[in-house]
C-alpha cells in the first residue's frame, strides 16, 4: 500500500514524536491534518520547531482525545491515522491516574470507534515497552508477558488490547508500534535524557533517580521511519511491532556517557523524590527487533554515541527553552 495520495491525521501531533512524524510526512509530500489538544493560548506544541513554509499547508484540528464528537468530525476525508497522542509521563500516573486512564484509554476507544464509522484505510496505534514491565526474559519479543507497573502503563496495555479487539471484532486495519525509549531533539524534561543533559550542560551535577534499571534507547529518526513503514505495508495490519535497538544501557551508564560528551567534571547523585514506588520501577528493557527486520526491513540506523551527540547539540541551541533547576513529573 502506498500513501502517497493519503489524507493522513495525526494525533498527539503537537508531541515530540508526533512533530517529527508530521516533519517527516510533510517533507515527503503528503498532505496532513494534526488533532492538538486544544488551549487558549492557541499553542500548537513542538509543531512549532516546523519551518513555517513547510508547516503552511497543515491543517490543525484543536481538540480532546476524550471527545468522541471531536475525533468523528476530525476524521472526516482521512485516509490514514497515526495515533499517538497521550499523557505519557510514568510520574504524572502515580498523581492523577484519573486523567491518564481516561486520556489513553478512552481516547484510544474514540480514535478507533471513529476510525471504524468511517472506513479508515489504515491505523497505526502507538504502544510502549513500559507495557511489558520488568523483563522476564530478554531480548524481550512480542510475545512477552505485559505487566502494569504505573498506572501509565496500564493504561496504554488497555488502550493496546481494544486496538487488538477493534481489530477481531470489526475487521479494522489497525497495526501497534511499540518503541522502546525514543529520544532526540526537542524531547521535554519529563525524559532521562534531556533530564541529565541540561543538569549537564548548567551545572556539576546530575541528579537522578534509580541508577541500575536498563533501557533500550532509539533515535527518534529511526522510529518515525519505522511509523511510516508500518503505514505503508498491508502485512503488518494486525500485528505489533517492537521498535529498538537490541541493545540494552544502564542509567548509571548512560549519565556517565553523557557527563564524558558534556561536563566530564558532572557528579551524578540519586535523589529519592525521583524514584519511582519500589514495586513500580521497571528494572529491564532489551527490545527484540527481529520481526519489524523480518516484515518492515527495518533496524536502527543511528548508534547511541551520534543520538547523544545530536540531542546535545540541539539542547545547547535551544537550552533557553528548559528549565534547568525545576524537577519536573
Amino acid at each position: 500500500m502506498s500513501i502517497t495520495s493519503k489524507k493522513i491525521l495525526v494525533t498527539g501531533a503537537g508531541g515530540f514524536v508526533g512533530s517529527h512524524l508530521v516533519e517527516t510526512l510533510l517533507l515527503k509530500g503528503y498532505k496532513i491534518k494534526c488533532f492538538v489538544r486544544y488551549n487558549s493560548r492557541n499553542d500548537f506544541g513542538l509543531l512549532s520547531e516546523i519551518p513555517t513554509k513547510l508547516f503552511s499547508e497543515v491543517e490543525i484540528i484543536r481538540g480532546d482525545l476524550r471527545d468522541y464528537h471531536a475525533l468523528y468530525k476530525s476524521l472526516q476525508g482521512v485516509d490514514i491515522v497515526f495515533h499517538l497522542g497521550a499523557l505519557v509521563a510514568i510520574p504524572y500516573s502515580y498523581k492523577y491516574p484519573k486523567d491518564v486512564i481516561d486520556t489513553n484509554i478512552i481516547g484510544t476507544f474514540n480514535v478507533l470507534n471513529a476510525s471504524k464509522e468511517h472506513s479508515i484505510d489504515k491505523i497505526i496505534h502507538t504502544s510502549t515497552s513500559e507495557v511489558y514491565g520488568t523483563a522476564v526474559y530478554v531480548p524481550i519479543d512480542e510475545n512477552h508477558p505485559l505487566q502494569g507497573q504505573s498506572p501509565y502503563s496500564a493504561s496504554k496495555i488497555s488502550a493496546d488490547k481494544i486496538a487488538e479487539s477493534f481489530f477481531y471484532s470489526y475487521n479494522l486495519p489497525v497495526a501497534t508500534i511499540r518503541p522502546f525509549n525514543i529520544y532526540g531533539p526537542r524531547q521535554s524534561l519529563r525524559a532521562v535524557i534531556p533530564t541529565m543533559i541540561t543538569q549537564a550542560l548548567s551545572k556539576d551535577t546530575i541528579n537522578l533517580g534509580s541508577l541500575t534499571p536498563t533501557r533500550d534507547f532509539t533515535f527518534i529518526t529511526d522510529t518515525v521511519e519505522a511509523f511510516i513503514k508500518i503505514a505503508r505495508n498491508d502485512k503488518t495490519i494486525g500485528k505489533t511491532y517492537n521498535i529498538g535497538s537490541n541493545k540494552e544501557i544502564s542509567i548509571d551508564d548512560l549519565a556517565k556517557k553523557i557527563c564524558t560528551l558534556t561536563n566530564p567534571n558532572c557528579e551524578i547523585i540519586q535523589e529519592k523524590i525521583r524514584m519511582r514506588p519500589q514495586n513500580s520501577e521497571v528494572e529491564r528493557l532489551r527490545a527484540d527487533n527481529s520481526i519489524a527486520l523480518k516484515d518492515l526491513n527495518w533496524k536502527p540506523c543511528i548508534s547511541l554515541e551520534k543520538g547523544l551527540r545530536k540531542t546535545i547539540h540541539w539542547i545547547k541551541t535551544n537550552i533557553h527553552k528548559y528549565g534547568t533547576k525545576e524537577f519536573i513529573l
